[in-house]
């Protein structure tokens, strides 16, 4: 379900050291960094003096890294580049997916971004150890060394979806090039960064013939939440803000929840990029298919109880049947409007009640972003 790219939501870093010079350096770094788990050479382990209490050893490097490489958002490793490249290569997936990859050498004089420079947060962790060791930071990626905002950077930093990361291309090589892009910001995401005058950026266009965008391929970033008909050359950013609230009979099965859930978005042209959680009663907080569901769509899952969901005012389409069997006149619609509170306010409803077999859904969104 989760094939757009979001936030990598994994924790950890992992530091790799061979040599007791690596070992110092590394031990330095991950007394720097919250949540590292230090890996060493079994056959160094017992010649160096660490306090740190998640020192691991590894016979073989490939063998143990391969087990756990998608395990870390992020690795650094102390040794030399060659070493790291033949050793990753067989473990690389997509830049949407792959952790972050520092090269430091063992003297700390240089640390070097390898992988997942913007997504994965290379370049951000190899200032960050630049910092700490004093190394020189070595960032290569084209945006970077131009000064120019990278756009799944900014992404990532605002946590927009990126639905289609092979057009990031189209839109990072028009703004190297100082180009016009077209963008379609409603909620304001990245208006202020991307049309600020500053040289190379200047001339954001918000409004262009379509016939002219798509006979010209004018790059363009489009955000909202909606879908519609977009060039293919754009790139797609998703807000995550929308709450599925879920009404079901007991023992309704993950399928028939999910197939409904779809056949929802896909009325009301709606990304499946944007939706931030799902909700229901906390009577169904058992519920194995609901349960289910929310394993499969990678998704939160928020249980409210009668009390409030009963002090929702927003209520489109109150149930009298639902009041007498469960004790609430709402429980789809309701579940939404408070899952997508963003803080502040509760979520505006933007697709009341349907229903379909043994399934009811609503769908809201924050109200302010």
């Amino acid at each position: 379900m989760r094939s757009a790219v979001r936030s990598i939501h994994k924790k950890k870093i992992a530091v790799w050291s061979l040599t007791i010079q690596g070992a110092r350096l590394a031990s330095r770094i991950t007394a720097e960094i919250a949540g590292t788990d230090f890996y060493i050479s079994s056959r160094l382990k017992t010649k160096i003096n660490t306090s740190n209490s998640s020192v691991l050893s590894f016979t073989v490097l490939s063998r143990t890294l391969a087990e756990v490489f998608h395990q870390y958002k992020g690795h650094i490793f102390i040794m030399s580049t060659g070493i790291v490249i033949r050793i990753i290569a067989p473990l690389i997936r997509h830049k949407t997916k792959d952790p972050a990859v520092v090269v430091v050498d063992e003297k700390g004089l240089h640390a070097i971004s390898l992988l997942s420079g913007h997504i994965g947060g290379a370049n951000e962790l190899t200032l960050k150890i630049a910092d700490i060791t004093g190394a020189d930071p070595v960032i290569t990626t084209a945006t970077d060394i131009n000064k120019i905002p990278a756009i799944d950077l900014l992404a990532r930093q605002k946590g927009l979806v990126i639905e289609n990361p092979e057009a990031i291309k189209n839109v990072s090589m028009a703004l190297l090039c100082g180009k016009k892009i077209i963008l379609h910001d409603p909620y304001q995401y990245l208006t202020g960064t991307l049309s600020a005058s500053n040289g190379i950026m200047n001339g954001v266009d918000y409004k262009v013939d379509d016939d002219t965008i798509r006979k010209n391929r004018i790059p363009g970033v489009f955000i909202d939440y909606i879908k519609t008909d977009i060039p293919t050359h754009f790139l797609k950013l998703r807000p995550v803000i929308l709450s599925i609230g879920i009404g079901c009979n007991r023992n309704t099965s993950r399928q028939e929840l999910k197939t409904f859930f779809l056949e929802v978005l896909d009325l009301f042209d709606l990304s499946a990029g944007s939706v931030l959680n799902l909700a229901s009663i906390d009577l169904k907080s058992d519920e194995k298919g609901l349960l289910e569901l929310a394993v499969d769509l990678d998704l939160p899952i928020k249980f409210y109880s009668k009390k409030k969901l009963e002090h929702v005012k927003e209520i489109e389409n109150p149930s009298l049947m639902v009041k007498k069997h469960i004790g609430v006149t709402s429980v789809c619609e309701a579940a939404a409007i408070l899952s997508a509170e963003n803080g502040k306010e509760n979520g505006k409803l933007i697709v009341p009640k349907q229903i379909k077999g043994n399934v009811t859904i609503a769908i809201a969104r924050m109200s302010s972003i």
